[in-house]
């Protein structure tokens, strides 16, 4: 076995970030990031990056439990071959089958030193379908004035699909939504409702955006995540596509939405699952003639990267939602992608995802 990708150290750091503006959902509220960074150091001197979001109730993990647990298994993984790393994947959904971020931050950073050490971009790693992405951009619950004027502002940049967040009230989500489309008149609409509504408000609602001649292209997870019945009867009568996202957090859940056609789409987000099980989903979804989405929750350039390039390169992502990085007031990476409005260049003549944090 080759020793030179023998793992020689782990290090764990705090990742604080605030953000341009409160990040609101249905579900939770969020002024700033508090995730956590790995670095992975291997014999041959390759390093890798990963990162562990922490967003109680987004994610189990807080930052205090995610940096405990994350040395802790630092410290058990040092001398292991990385170039085992899905063999330490599974061992570490055997062992942290609770804590999906943490699992997905070691995988990560693992994952980024083998191709670091290899000396190839992470898109190339997992298959070279493409080089770039281009991502939506999203709309946090607000006033409608607020609304209008973000979208005002994300056209001018060249953006062409506004997400924005809905499910705490209706009347509110209408008004921002209308506004949206006076401030873009022609941008494709997703909206995300983040389990926040139940079947009969999903269909008001769309039914009211129709009378105003509003259409969205996409719904992500309209329902509570176990309400497997009501995912399914949307799927079948909303007349838009549907987004299984919370509704999707392992290949299990992949497998139970293809099967029973509960979503025309299946949203994943790495951190809900880690790297080995987001290729098993993404293998079940295109073998079954699911959609593909790839999101995030509020993370940096590190981890939105690491999911840029794992879209680009297995192909077949009709929907990126890869924006968070593009909400926050100040950038804690240097090197990665370049983002040019939408469009974000992965291939930049760097190894791995090619994000570093800059205070290490």
């Amino acid at each position: 076995m080759n020793k030179c990708l023998d793992i020689k150290s782990i290090d764990i750091y705090p990742l604080d970030v605030p953000l341009m503006a409160p990040f609101n959902t249905a579900v939770s509220n969020h002024s700033s990031v508090n995730n956590v960074a790995i670095q992975v150091k291997l014999t041959d001197g390759a390093i890798g990056w990963g990162e562990t979001p922490t967003l109680p109730p987004l994610t189990v993990e807080d930052q205090a439990m995610a940096i405990s647990v994350l040395k802790g298994e630092a410290n058990s993984l040092l001398g292991r071959n990385a170039g085992e790393w899905r063999r330490i994947a599974e061992e570490l959904l055997e062992r942290l089958p609770e804590y999906p971020a943490i699992r997905c931050g070691l995988e990560m950073a693992l994952v980024d030193a083998l191709a670091h050490s290899c000396q190839i971009p992470l898109f190339q790693f997992f298959g070279g379908c493409a080089d770039s992405v281009v991502t939506d951009i999203t709309i946090p619950i607000c006033s409608a004035d607020e609304a209008e004027r973000l979208a005002g502002h994300y056209h001018r940049q060249g953006f062409e699909i506004i997400k924005t967040k809905i499910g705490r009230d209706i009347n509110s989500d209408i008004e921002r939504i209308i506004a949206i489309r006076r401030g873009f008149k022609d941008c494709r609409l997703l909206l995300d409702a983040n389990t926040g509504f139940t079947v009969e408000e999903t269909l008001d609602i769309l039914a009211q955006l129709r009378r105003s001649g509003i259409e969205p292209v996409l719904l992500e997870q309209p329902v509570a995540r176990e309400d497997w019945e009501g995912l399914g009867r949307l799927a079948k009568e909303a007349g838009v596509p549907i987004a299984a996202d919370e509704s999707c957090r392992s290949p299990q859940d992949a497998m139970r939405i293809v099967k029973d056609n509960l979503a025309q789409v299946i949203n994943i987000k790495l951190a809900k699952c880690g790297v080995l099980q987001a290729l098993e989903i993404a293998t079940i979804a295109k073998a079954n003639g699911t959609g593909l989405m790839i999101g995030g929750m509020v993370e940096t350039r590190i981890a939105m990267g690491f999911s840029a390039h794992f879209a680009a390169g297995l192909g077949g992502f009709d929907w990126i939602d890869l924006d968070t990085p593009l909400l926050m007031a100040e950038d804690p990476v240097c090197g990665g992608y370049i983002a040019k409005g939408p469009c974000y260049q992965l291939d930049v003549g760097s190894y791995g995802h090619g994000g570093v944090l800059t205070n290490d």
